[in-house]
């Protein structure tokens, strides 16, 4: 039993960080151009289905997992909406720190 909650542990880890790569990049890029609403819509979905799930089931692994990926994916829709244009631009100008650029 302990074997299987091992592989249920690196299973969640991986799950729940799983978006962070995304949202980094599109914090770092300020644009949304090939990221995918009714990708990021149905995960959401599913994981909020999979966390009521496991309320349902009091199983933590469960609830933590998705918990942490619903709050992951919420970042990631609050920065799609945020960067999202008419084109999938950037919508909010990038900063020169550097004078000598201008």
């Amino acid at each position: 039993m302990i074997v299987w909650e091992l592989v249920g542990s690196v299973a969640a880890m991986l799950t729940m960080f799983g978006f962070v790569p995304q949202i980094l990049k599109i914090h770092r890029c300020r644009s949304v151009k090939d990221v995918s609403l009714p990708m990021l819509l149905q995960f959401s979905t599913g994981v909020l289905l999979w966390l009521i799930y496991g309320l349902y089931l009091r199983n933590s692994i469960l609830i933590v997992s998705n918990f942490i990926s619903l709050a992951t994916l919420i970042v990631a829709l609050g920065l799609y909406f945020r960067y999202r244009g008419s084109d999938g631009s950037v919508t909010v100008p990038l900063q020169v720190t550097d004078s000598s650029l201008i």
